[in-house]
C-alpha cells in the first residue's frame, strides 16, 4: 500500500513539474482576455508579428456619465486623439517574450490620465498576470494584478 501511495505522489509531482515547465516555454501563454486589478476593464492581449499587444475590449462603465455617449480618450496629450473611443483602444504594445514567463520592452497607455509608461509583464500562473508600469527604471512604478477571463 505504501508503494502505491508513493507512486501516486511521485506521478503527481512529475505531472506538476511537467505542466510548470511547459508553461514556462510558451511565449503565447499571455494571449487571451485579462481583467485589470480594479475590475474596470478587460484587455485582450494578442500577437502582432513577433510582438504582443493589447486592446480594451470591455469597460465596466463604457459611457461618459455626463453625455451618455461612449467614453472618449479626452486625456490624451495629443488633442487629435480626444475624439477616439476608449473601447477598442490599443493600450499595450511592443512586448517581446524574454524568458521565465516575462514579456518586456513594451509600453502601456492609461486613458484615465493620458500617460504612457514603460511596461513589463510576468505570468505568475496560467490565470494571473503581474503588469508593471514604470518611468525610467522598473523600481519606480506600480504593479497591477490581472486575471484571465
Amino acid at each position: 500500500m505504501k508503494k502505491l501511495a508513493f507512486s501516486v505522489f511521485a506521478l503527481c509531482c512529475a505531472f506538476f513539474f511537467l505542466s510548470y515547465t511547459v508553461q514556462q516555454d510558451n511565449p503565447d501563454a499571455i494571449i487571451g482576455s485579462w481583467k485589470n486589478g480594479e475590475g474596470t476593464g478587460i484587455i485582450q492581449i494578442y500577437k502582432n508579428g513577433d510582438k504582443y499587444q493589447g486592446k480594451i475590449i470591455w469597460l465596466k462603465e463604457p459611457n461618459d456619465p455626463e453625455t451618455g455617449k461612449p467614453k472618449l480618450d479626452k486625456n490624451h496629450p495629443d488633442e487629435a486623439n480626444h475624439k477616439r473611443p476608449v473601447m477598442g483602444l490599443t493600450n499595450m504594445w511592443g512586448f517581446r517574450y524574454t524568458d521565465k514567463n516575462e514579456w518586456t520592452g513594451g509600453k502601456i497607455y492609461d486613458p484615465k490620465n493620458g500617460k504612457t509608461y514603460s511596461c513589463k509583464v510576468s505570468m505568475e500562473n496560467n490565470n494571473t498576470l503581474k503588469v508593471r508600469g514604470y518611468i525610467g527604471v522598473s523600481l519606480i512604478g506600480r504593479t497591477d494584478t490581472w486575471t484571465r477571463q
